[in-house]
């Protein structure tokens, strides 16, 4: 009888620990925030930034979760030099005062057990707003190389510039604005003792 008490209260601290919400650390080295708007009407265009860093906590067990992004808005990338300068100019994000882009979410809807949405806080260039990113990929697994679990997903969302007092050039260069989330994330590993 002991042993039967002893298995049961082992097996749901086993359930318990399996189920605490799990943190994952963003990897800069696979993740893509870009934005893409359109430019005289001629053509869609699509530039990223390379240098990204946060979070990401799971509850898979109830259903929810967190997600801190920052940005490095400096990494802008265009593919030219010059007009890597001109959006970090102050009629754009303005990264001389403003040198991160912030996400902040502390409310993940699921469906089933797949994240479908993210409502939290967006801040450009001082200023924060209301947003709600649609989930569009969602996927954990064990890293193949890394040997570890990773966590990746893509999210969206269309902001306004003027909404961040970035509106210079609209309607020529569109208000309108796509923001994409691609990111990887790893399961963060105790410290070692």
């Amino acid at each position: 009888m002991k042993r039967l008490v002893i298995a049961a209260a082992l097996a749901t601290f086993a359930a318990a620990a399996q189920a605490a919400p799990e943190t994952f650390v963003i990897d800069n080295s696979h993740t893509y925030p870009h934005f893409t708007y359109n430019h005289l009407g001629f053509s869609n265009q699509t530039h990223k930034f390379d240098k990204t860093s946060g979070k990401v906590i799971l509850d898979r067990a109830q259903k929810a979760g967190s997600v801190l992004v920052t940005i490095d808005a400096k990494s802008v990338n265009t593919g030219y030099a010059l007009f890597n300068e001109h959006i970090q100019a102050a009629d754009y994000i303005d990264t001389a005062n403003h040198p991160t882009i912030t996400f902040k979410s502390e409310k993940m809807a699921f469906r089933g057990d797949q994240p479908v949405s993210l409502v939290g806080d967006l801040t450009i260039k001082g200023v924060t707003r209301p947003v709600t990113l649609t989930v569009t990929h969602f996927k954990c697994q064990p890293h193949p190389m890394l040997k570890v679990e990773a966590c990746g997903a893509n999210a969206t969302t269309q902001i306004k510039r003027s909404d961040f007092n970035m509106g210079k050039n609209a309607p020529y260069v569109s208000d309108e604005v796509t923001l994409t989330l691609a990111i990887e994330a790893v399961k963060e590993q105790p410290a070692a003792q």
